[in-house]
Parts: C-alpha cells; sequence; structure tokens
C-alpha cells in the first residue's frame, strides 16, 4: 500500500514521478530503484545539511555515498560555487554511472542540476526539495542553472531528474520567512491556470501559515499537478511554458537590483506578479483579490525603489525577450494567462515609476 501520492511528468522516455508524502526520509521510500551506478554524491548546503542529511542515508542503502556542503543563498548561486561541485565529482572519480543528489532549496537544485547536466556532459540526478518554494516550484521541470551579475538564471540547461522527492516533514524546519517566500509560487500557480485553485486559496490561506498537513499536502499536489502539465506541453519553453514566469520578469529584476539575497525570491515574485497584473487587462476587483491574498500570505506588495534605468536594463535581460521585443507573462482573468510582446507601453513606464 502505498503512503505517498506519485505524479508522473510526461516526457516520453524522459518521464519521471513526483513522490509526496510524509515519513519519506529515514527510509520510508527507495531512492535506490533511480539509481542505475553504486555511487553518488550528495549536494546539500551548511544550513540544510546538518538537519537533514543523516535522514536521507537510509534512502540510499547499499550506494558509496560522497557530499558537499556549500554556502546558502541566493547570493552563492554562481559559476563558481557549481564549480566546487564538479571540483568534488572529479576528485572521487566520479563516472557516467554516477548519481548526484540534491538535497535543499531551490539553490541546491538549481546548481546541483546545472552540474549534473555539464559533468561528462550529462549524469543523473535526483532531486530531494526541503522548501515550499523547491517543493511546489523549483524542483520540478528540470530547469537548472546559475545566475550572472547581469541577471538571474542566465546559465544554465534543461536537465530533468530521475525523480522528485517530497517530505512535507522537511518544512517543520523552514523558517517563517522562507515558508511564506514558498507561498508565492503556490498563488503564481493558481493564478495562471486554476481558478479554483485561487478561491481554495482565499479559503484556506490561514491554515497553510499554520502549516496544516492536510492543507499543505493538497497545496503541494495542485502545484505539483499543474506544473508537470504545463512542462509536458512544452518541456523547453517555446511557448506554452513560459506562462509559469508570470511575475517573474519584474521579480528577477528586483533581485538583480537590490543585490541576490536581499529579498527572497518569492518575495519579489509576489511584488512581480501584482506588477504583471496591473500590466495586464484585467478589472480591478481581481486585482484587488489577488493584492489581499499576496499581503495575506504575509508576503510583500509595494514595489521597491529602483531607477528607472536599472529596471529597463534588469527586464530587458528577461530570457523571454525574443528579437529585442519584451514579452510578458499577462492575465486575460484570474486563472487565465498567455504570453505576449503586446502592452502599453505607457503604462508599463507608470508601473517602473515614471511617466517617460
Amino acid at each position: 500500500m502505498k503512503l505517498y501520492h506519485e505524479i508522473i511528468v510526461d516526457l516520453g522516455e524522459r518521464s519521471y514521478p513526483i513522490i509526496i508524502g510524509n515519513k519519506l526520509l529515514d527510509g520510508g521510500f527507495d531512492l535506490t530503484d533511480f539509481i542505475s551506478g553504486s555511487d553518488c554524491l550528495v549536494v546539500s548546503n551548511v544550513t540544510i545539511a546538518p538537519l537533514h542529511i543523516e535522514h536521507l542515508l537510509p534512502n540510499l542503502m547499499g550506494k558509496k555515498i560522497e557530499t558537499i556542503e556549500l554556502l546558502d543563498g541566493e547570493s552563492h548561486k554562481s559559476v563558481a560555487t557549481m564549480q566546487k561541485i564538479l571540483d568534488k565529482l572529479v576528485a572521487s572519480g566520479a563516472n557516467r554511472d554516477t548519481t548526484v543528489i540534491a538535497l535543499g532549496g531551490g539553490v541546491i537544485g538549481d546548481i546541483t542540476g546545472f552540474a549534473a547536466a555539464c559533468y561528462m556532459r550529462g549524469v543523473s540526478f535526483i532531486q530531494v526539495p526541503t522548501t515550499l518554494l523547491s517543493q511546489v516550484d523549483a524542483s520540478v521541470g528540470g530547469k537548472t542553472g546559475v545566475n550572472h551579475p547581469e541577471g538571474k538564471n542566465l546559465i544554465g540547461a534543461f536537465h530533468q531528474p530521475k525523480v522528485v522527492m517530497i517530505d512535507t516533514d522537511t518544512l517543520s524546519t523552514l523558517p517563517d520567512r522562507e515558508f511564506r517566500a514558498g507561498l508565492a509560487e503556490v498563488i503564481k500557480h493558481a493564478v495562471i491556470y486554476d481558478m479554483a485553485y485561487f478561491v481554495w486559496l482565499e479559503e484556506n490561506m490561514q491554515l497553510l501559515l499554520d502549516k496544516d498537513s492536510a492543507a499543505l499536502a493538497y497545496a503541494i499536489r495542485i502545484s505539483c499537478e499543474i506544473k508537470a502539465s504545463v512542462v509536458a506541453e512544452d518541456e523547453r519553453e517555446a511557448d506554452r511554458r513560459a506562462i509559469l514566469n508570470f511575475g517573474h520578469t519584474f521579480g528577477h529584476a528586483i533581485e538583480r537590483c537590490l543585490g541576490y539575497g536581499e529579498w527572497l525570491h518569492g518575495e519579489a515574485v509576489a511584488v512581480g506578479m501584482l506588477m504583471a497584473a496591473r500590466l495586464s487587462d484585467i478589472d480591478s476587483a481581481d486585482l484587488a483579490r489577488l493584492q489581499k491574498l499576496i499581503a495575506a500570505a504575509g508576503l510583500p506588495v509595494d514595489v521597491p525603489k529602483i531607477e528607472f534605468e536599472d529596471w529597463l536594463s534588469a527586464i530587458g535581460m528577461d530570457k523571454k525577450v525574443q528579437q529585442k521585443r519584451l514579452r510578458f507573462v499577462l492575465l486575460k482573468a484570474l486563472g487565465n494567462s498567455h504570453v505576449t510582446s503586446s502592452f502599453d507601453e505607457s503604462l508599463l513606464y507608470g508601473i517602473l515609476g515614471t511617466d517617460s
């Protein structure tokens, strides 16, 4: 009898399961079924490793395990940090049968996946996300990468994991600020795709903030189902998948302009969603509902002070730019989104704090 929920990310020969449940660490789910060789490298950081790495080892019984602990935080999501993973792989004699395992939040997952994509032109990796943001978003879909001083996630590759194992018990150790930041991605999935889910969040946000186990399990499952569905339609973000970046053009610009790590990713995305909603053709009542929900999650709603030229420089480096045309994920209504290069430039200038 399964004591967990399983979602399949349907990508043909690259398909993989997302396993969601509690008590999965300490051997509650056997990861060795997804590891072809005998060698593993577990990548974590100095915050997460002391909390969870010993609990992961029983899930890897019979495997030869190396570990590496990186510094914590968005400011360390860099080529230099990824190099440390590659150096560890080389020093340990890792071959193409080695599996790299990401144990941590979105930063660890992205860096680890990118290192796995690069080492020997690609080795297997597994995601074991321990933050809400990584559980509902970053660990699913195969986007990997690191930041560049000129833009977030500008250097990376698509590299799908073999399995994503989500143990919801890890959220009990998550600081409240990081937990709230993860709720931004939960809200995003509802706003872009599922109005019924949006209404459920309006009615159950306090339960989520209280970390009610049933409410959390439901939100993680629905968010993962939404992301898995969108990724299956458009694995490499040629078109439809870009809706998952709602709020991210502005959010990434906030992170870059304020300095990586000053605002958490989810905090920046929360404000970015409101900015994108203001640029959209939706009525004021829907905009007010979105702002109320974001505020109820304990997330910021006010745009930080950033110079106009810095805004333009940052959003100009967005990965959705095509033929030097800005493209935004905008709303037709709550629960209904699209990607477009057609928008009111004067309205955009006003949102950025100028009437230029």
